[in-house]
């Protein structure tokens, strides 16, 4: 009865619902997306006006004296990112327990990986996930653990990573981002505290599932989690030495680890698909320090042609032979089920 509710249980006022319809109402959602098509807009202004400034032929002659050599080690480099990450489903796969063997696990993630990169991570992270991983008999709750749970490998050796980088270290930083070298790090901290807390969140849950407002999450063991923490840091590293390596030594590796996160973050922020010329412009102003403005930009390219580009090829064809062969299984599996 509502006469035995405590007086402080708390009650939704006309003000509540008002705010509820507010936000469920279609002029809502056309404010909200007008300001992200504002702020995307200033951000792709603030590129091009950057973009005018640069000296094109210059990027253009220090992209062909990259030597090939170079260029295969920062190829072999990203592949090797590619295929670290390529594991992090499989923290997923032990946490939820799907039938899934690890050669197609690992097969779903790389296939969806370079989509996530290119295309953003609703389209490669969600997307493809789902429709590869529905037409193996994955249910929809499962595929959401096995992502979250990728997500969280992705950022905890991130969080660990930029400690480090942030605290021994300070970038040179775009115009505009008022940062001072020790607000980074006490930032790197912060970042670190929520590697932490996971880790002691693991360790208090022992392997048992955390249950927020009626959803359950699998939670990995302490060991488990270490591993992740682990695998996502040799990512991370892996993708700043392939910078490094265009570099070709002349930057110091904490430049091309800081490049990558924070024109990962940048990135993010951005709602950029891809990053597309935010990673340039965070890439330039950090190794502009150490190189000239056009080889700086010039390594940040290639850069993204060998992580970001290259693996999106067979990324594709694989995904095309997949719908080409469920296509053809279907009408067979239809078959033999109408007894024909």
């Amino acid at each position: 009865m509502r006469a035995s509710l405590p007086s402080s249980t708390p009650k939704a006022g006309p003000a509540t619902g008002r705010w509820r319809a507010l936000l469920a109402s279609p002029l809502w959602r056309w404010v909200g997306g007008g300001l992200m098509a504002a702020v995307a807009l200033l951000i792709v202004w603030l590129l091009v006006r950057q973009g005018m400034r640069v000296d094109w032929p210059a990027v253009w002659q220090s992209l062909k004296d990259l030597p090939p050599a170079t260029l295969a080690l920062s190829a072999l480099l990203a592949w090797a990112s590619h295929l670290a990450y390529g594991c992090f489903d499989l923290f997923g796969r032990h946490a939820v327990r799907h039938g899934l063997s690890v050669p197609r696990t690992m097969a779903v993630t790389l296939i969806a990986y370079p989509f996530t990169l290119n295309l953003g991570s609703l389209i490669g992270g969600v997307s493809v996930r789902y429709r590869l991983y529905s037409r193996q008999g994955l249910s929809v709750g499962q595929i959401a653990q096995v992502v979250v749970i990728s997500i969280v490998t992705n950022w905890v050796g991130y969080f660990l990573l930029a400690c480090v980088v942030f605290w021994n270290w300070a970038p040179q930083l775009p115009e505009g981002w008022h940062l001072s070298g020790q607000q980074l790090r006490w930032l790197g901290v912060l970042l670190a505290a929520v590697s932490a807390l996971y880790l002691l969140l693991c360790l208090w849950r022992g392997g048992r599932p955390l249950t927020v407002r009626g959803r359950s999450l699998p939670l990995p063991t302490w060991r488990m989690a270490l591993a992740q923490l682990l695998l996502s840091s040799l990512n991370w590293s892996l993708m700043g030495a392939a910078v490094w390596a265009l570099a070709q030594g002349r930057a110091p590796y904490a430049a091309a680890l800081a490049t990558v996160l924070l024109g990962a973050v940048a990135g993010l922020l951005s709602r950029i698909p891809a990053g597309l010329g935010v990673l340039e412009a965070v890439g330039t102003a950090v190794l502009s320090a150490y190189l000239p403005v056009s080889q700086a930009l010039a390594v940040v390219l290639a850069f993204r042609a060998l992580y970001y580009l290259a693996p999106l090829l067979p990324a594709a064809l694989a995904l095309l032979a997949t719908e080409l062969l469920w296509r053809r299984r279907a009408p067979a599996a239809d078959t033999s089920q109408n007894g024909f």
